[in-house]
This record gives C-alpha cells, sequence and structure tokens, in this order.
C-alpha cells in the first residue's frame, strides 16, 4: 500500500495511478508476470506489443516496492565499474552485460517520449562526486573505463564541480551525460498505463498465494481468482514475501531513506544543480541528492527510518544539506521515506530459473530503473523464444542463500545509524 510515510515525496507527487481492479475470475493468459514493477511491466509491455496475452499480479499497488520509492537515477550499467562485469561475469557473460547496458538510460527516455509518460524527466546527466583520495581515485578509473568504451563521459575538477553541483564540497567529479532522473512512481505507472494500451491484464491487490503445475501450464491462485499460464516471471525482487522466498533470502537488504524540504526559494535553488542533474558521492555510506520540479532538494542515504533511525537520520539530512549548499539557511522538511535494496555479494543481478517456464530476476543493486527496464525486454525475447538460455546477457542460475544475511542487514541499518550521529564536540 502507497502511504505517506513509505512512498513520501513521490506518493503526494506523481501522476495519478492506473485504473486497476482486483482478480476475481478464473483467467486464460500466455504469460502471467509476479510483481508490477520496472522489470515486471517491462516485461509485460514488451510482451503485449508482440500480441501476446499476457497479466501482471500485484499484491500491493503499482510500485509499491523499490522501484517507486528510489531516488530516480536513470543510471548506465551497474553499481560496479565496467571491468568487474568481464572479472565477476567471465568473458562471455561479461561482455554481453558491457553491450546491453552501456545506452541503457536510452530505453527509458525513448519510452517516455514516445508515450509521453508524464513523470518529471531530465535527461541531463547525473554527476558521481569525488570525496578523498580514494574518491578521486575511483572516480578517475571510472572515467577512464568508460571513455575507452567510446561512452559520454566528462571528468569534471573542482571547479566545473562546484559549478554544477553548487556545492564546493567535492575535488571532481564525473559527469554521464547518458542518464538523467525521473519521478520514480510516475515512471512504473506510465508503464503499467502503456503495457494495458498493449492489451496487458494489470491486477492489482492480488496477491498470489499459490502456484502449482496444471495441465503442463502453471496456476496462480489468489483469494478471489486465478491465472492459468504456460510462463510465469517472478519479479518481485527483495519484496518477495510468500512465493519464491528463496528469492528474498538469497539477497541481502539494505535500507535506503530520503528526505526532501520544501520547494526552495528560486533564488537559492537557482545554485544547487542549476541544470537538473542527479548526484550522488563516493563516500561511505553514499549521499545522493537531487531537485525536482517544484524545486524540492531531496537528499538520500542508507537507512530505515523506523525505530530511533527516524530521528538520526533526519537529523543527518539537515547537517548534510547544509554542509553541501550553506546557502540554504534554514531548512523546512517536507517529507521523508524509505525503502529497501536488494543486494548481491558479488554487485550483480541473477536470473533464475526456478521450474519449467518459471524465471525469476533479482539484485538490482540499487539500479533497477533503466537496467530493470531494459531487462524485461529481454526477458520478454527470452519468453518468445528469440533467444535461447545459452545467449542470455546473465547465465541461468538456482537461487542460494546469501551468506551471513542476517547479520549483514543489521549492519546496514545500526551501522548506518552510528554514521549519521552527529560528530562529537
Amino acid at each position: 500500500m502507497i502511504t505517506k510515510h513509505s512512498h513520501g515525496l513521490w506518493g503526494q507527487t506523481a501522476s495519478p495511478p492506473p485504473e486497476t481492479e482486483t482478480l476475481a475470475a478464473d483467467i486464460l493468459v500466455d504469460v502471467a508476470v509476479i510483481g508490477a514493477g520496472y522489470t515486471g511491466l517491462s516485461t509485460a509491455l514488451h510482451l503485449g506489443q508482440r500480441g501476446v496475452n499476457c497479466a501482471v499480479l500485484e499484491a500491493s499497488d503499482i510500485g509499491s516496492g523499490a522501484a517507486g520509492r528510489a531516488t530516480g537515477m536513470v543510471n548506465a550499467g551497474l553499481w560496479v565499474m565496467p571491468s568487474a562485469l568481464r572479472e565477476v561475469l567471465g568473458p562471455i557473460y561479461g561482455r554481453r552485460m558491457l553491450n546491453l547496458l552501456r545506452n541503457s538510460p536510452r530505453i527509458v527516455f525513448d519510452l517516455i517520449d514516445k508515450f509521453d509518460i508524464q513523470c518529471e524527466a531530465k535527461h541531463a546527466g547525473t554527476i558521481h562526486c569525488a570525496v578523498g583520495k580514494r574518491g578521486v581515485a575511483e572516480i578517475e578509473e571510472r572515467t577512464r573505463q568508460w571513455q575507452a568504451l567510446g561512452a559520454p563521459i566528462h571528468l569534471l575538477d573542482r571547479e566545473e564541480t562546484s559549478a554544477k553541483t553548487g556545492s564546493k564540497a567535492f575535488v571532481l567529479s564525473l559527469l554521464d551525460l547518458r542518464a538523467g532522473t525521473v519521478q520514480p512512481l510516475s515512471y512504473v505507472r506510465g508503464l503499467s498505463n502503456i503495457a494495458t494500451a498493449c492489451g496487458v491484464k494489470v491486477y492489482t491487490h492480488s496477491p498470489v498465494q499459490t502456484i502449482i503445475r496444471e495441465s503442463q501450464q502453471w496456476r496462480l491462485r489468489t483469494q478471489l481468482g486465478s491465472v492459468l499460464a504456460k510462463w510465469v516471471l517472478v519479479s518481485t525482487d527483495v519484496y518477495t514475501s510468500g512465493i519464491a522466498p528463496e528469492l528474498r533470502t538469497g539477497q541481502v537488504a539494505m535500507p535506503f531513506f530520503h528526505v526532501a524540504t520544501t520547494p526552495l526559494d528560486p533564488e537559492i535553488l537557482r545554485t544547487i544543480l542549476p541544470e537538473g542533474h542527479g548526484a550522488w558521492d563516493t563516500r561511505v555510506p553514499m549521499t545522493a541528492f537531487r531537485t525536482d520540479v517544484a524545486g524540492r532538494l531531496i537528499i538520500g542515504s542508507v537507512g530505515a527510518l523506523r525505530g530511533t533511525g527516524t530521528a538520526i537520520h533526519r537529523s543527518w539530512a539537515k547537517r548534510r544539506m547544509q554542509a553541501l549548499f550553506p546557502q540554504l539557511g534554514k531548512i523546512e522538511i517536507e517529507q521523508s521515506w524509505y525503502g529497501l535494496i536488494g543486494t548481491t555479494g558479488d554487485h550483480m543481478p541473477r536470473i533464475h530459473s526456478l521450474a519449467e517456464n518459471m524465471i525469476a530476476l533479482t539484485g538490482f543493486n540499487g539500479r533497477g530503473i533503466a537496467p530493470g527496464t531494459l531487462f524485461g525486454r529481454e526477458l520478454a525475447r527470452y519468453i518468445l523464444g528469440e533467444v535461447a538460455p545459452e545467449d542470455m546477457f546473465l547465465p541461468f542460475s538456482a537461487p542460494e542463500e546469501a551468506p551471513l544475511r542476517a547479520l549483514k542487514e543489521g549492519y546496514y541499518e545500526l551501522g548506518a545509524q552510528i554514521a549519521h550521529l552527529p560528530p562529537l564536540r
């Protein structure tokens, strides 16, 4: 359920939700998709465009999971450097992933332009800001690797970084002109509208309770109805519950929160990210920051807004905003919210074959918008039989329990609180 505290500013300012209904009948389709996030809806709409009879089953609202809570950065590639794809995935899959993702934001902005998705899209680029010597080394190496691949990446010095961000806190930065920002909840709702227009049936508040094999097909039962389908895509990522719980236990959930100010004075706003870039830094834990169309400043970092974390992280957000942008003066907080990011040990996503004609994709590691949309298109091609299993962008694997999962999740939450405490005087 989308509420003020779960989706904050995005829930307040998003375009109206599509008209949907709860599944209350027994239906027959070619493909059933569980989960109405970026990947699930992208898969469905690309199947619908090809005339495939497809249904999407969402346990809550469209974008109720990570898709509707994100920072809204539309970035190319994955969280790791390009070289890590070859090192971790090997030369074949590493090359495929690089080729697939090198300009992944294009699919997002093409869909936005073609179908006129109203989601505050800004295709101005994003800025990755260096903090300290390690940060400088990281940014210089990222720039070198992406430029070697022909990407439109620019290394900005201190003065250029200050001019682009409005902050004097950073030594240098990487400007990626492929990237941009969106209002994430509006974008995922837009994907649902496109899917529906392509003939896809989207059902909300229809959690799948059981999946059984029946007559060489899959029967997905909800409380009031069922779907009989030849193919099933489980696209619930870290928000999985009940169905395929191994998708949840195979990842470490990292909480990530956001705080948004009231709209800034226009004179001050002109000095903060004046060209509309989204930005984040190399700190641990990181700081992400951007503005929205109404002129609010939004800042995010690792942490959960619950228990003692609520006051600690909100207080940190104010201090961090003022440290980055002293020109802000007094800060008025309008909204705060948080969600969960599914992470894997090597920061790579996973494709799982759960059973015959039942697949899942998980582990976006904080890069869900562009890769998720693009992966959805490729999953649709696989389901259509256009791509063989051995030719996919990732190898199929069985889900495995993430080592020390509970300990790591506790560390993320508690460690973020410790990191965000005010400095001792």
